[in-house]
């Protein structure tokens, strides 16, 4: 399958620590890919690396087979890859609606954005009935959809998904997990960072295993769920 996101032996990092020491891996046209790891192996900061945020020491990254990381980051969004942070990141003064449309920012179809934001409250019913409502007073699983739904608005054909249930209920879990699931089914490839490495793996076709800024394992959801060191590192199995 051809890839529609790659990076070849990415070294990325921050001053003068590297983060990544060699980062390989690929998401194609359509895919959920999960990369799993512990806290500070370098998920959140290949995300970055990708989205434009931290810069490229080595390797290289390309995206529909166009060279990606020497782009600035509103230039990555227009490519068509956008990154739903950990945290949310909603804006707390402004309204539902406004949130939304903020996500459309890099666009100029107006026409089209209407429709995409009736698409996205057809997505989160929730949030049609807060669309006037200020995103500070939502509750926990309501922005993080907020924060899916504005990344929906820019039309990504690839999307970043930086911890998506991190703090939330484990009915909330399934709910989130529920909705990823019918954004792949809208076509949308998906690069998922997930600390839930079970729940990643069953959704995803294919993950990665990221330690210390290295790739130290990859193969089929199905490999990685009945890999023994895998068991016992991320899923919580002896």
């Amino acid at each position: 399958m051809k890839p529609l996101l790659e990076l070849n032996d990415v070294r990325a990092g921050y001053g003068e620590a590297e983060v990544l020491r060699g980062v390989s891996l690929q998401v194609a046209e359509g895919e959920i890919v999960a990369l799993i790891g512990a806290n500070g192996a370098g998920k959140t900061t290949t995300l970055m690396m990708i989205s434009g945020l931290v810069s490229v020491r080595g390797g290289g990254v390309t995206f529909g087979g166009d060279r990606l990381d020497r782009l600035a980051p509103e230039e990555v969004v227009k490519r068509g890859i956008t990154q739903v942070p950990e945290g949310r990141h909603v804006f707390p003064r402004l309204t539902v609606r406004e949130n939304l449309q903020l996500g459309a920012f890099s666009r100029s179809d107006g026409t089209q954005v209407a429709k995409d934001l009736e698409e996205v409250l057809g997505l989160f019913p929730v949030l049609r009935q807060r669309i006037g409502q200020y995103a500070g007073t939502l509750s926990g699983g309501e922005q993080q959809m907020l924060a899916l739904g504005r990344g929906l608005m820019a039309r990504p054909r690839c999307l970043l998904l930086d911890e998506p249930s991190l703090g939330l209920s484990p009915k909330l879990v399934m709910a989130i997990f529920e909705i990823i699931r019918r954004i792949h089914e809208r076509g949308t490839a998906i690069l998922l960072v997930e600390q839930n490495a079970y729940q990643a793996l069953r959704l995803a076709h294919r993950g990665y295993v990221l330690e210390r800024g290295v790739i130290v394992r990859h193969g089929s959801s199905q490999e990685l769920l009945h890999d023994p060191t895998v068991k016992q590192a991320y899923l919580g199995e002896a």
